[in-house]
C-alpha cells in the first residue's frame, strides 16, 4: 500500500496512478491551478507521466484574481 499527501491530508492506495489520474479523480479544474510535487512545481504536459510514489507530497496552489 503506498501513502501519499494531498495538501496536507494523508491518503492510501493500492493502486498505481499518475498525477492527473489524481486530479481527475478528484475532479479538479485542470486551468486554475498550480502543481506541486516533492516541492517542484511540475508542468501540466508532464502530469500524465509523472507516477505517484509511497510518501509522496501534492499541493495544489490555486491561483485568484483580483486587483
Amino acid at each position: 500500500m503506498k501513502v501519499f499527501f494531498l495538501n496536507g491530508q494523508k491518503y492510501c492506495s493500492e493502486s498505481n496512478f499518475t498525477l492527473l489520474d489524481l486530479l481527475n479523480y478528484f475532479n479538479y479544474d485542470l486551468n486554475i491551478f498550480v502543481l506541486e510535487h516533492n516541492k517542484l512545481i511540475r508542468k501540466k504536459e508532464n502530469w500524465n507521466q509523472i507516477k505517484i510514489k509511497n510518501n509522496d507530497t501534492i499541493e495544489i496552489i490555486t491561483i485568484v484574481g483580483g486587483g
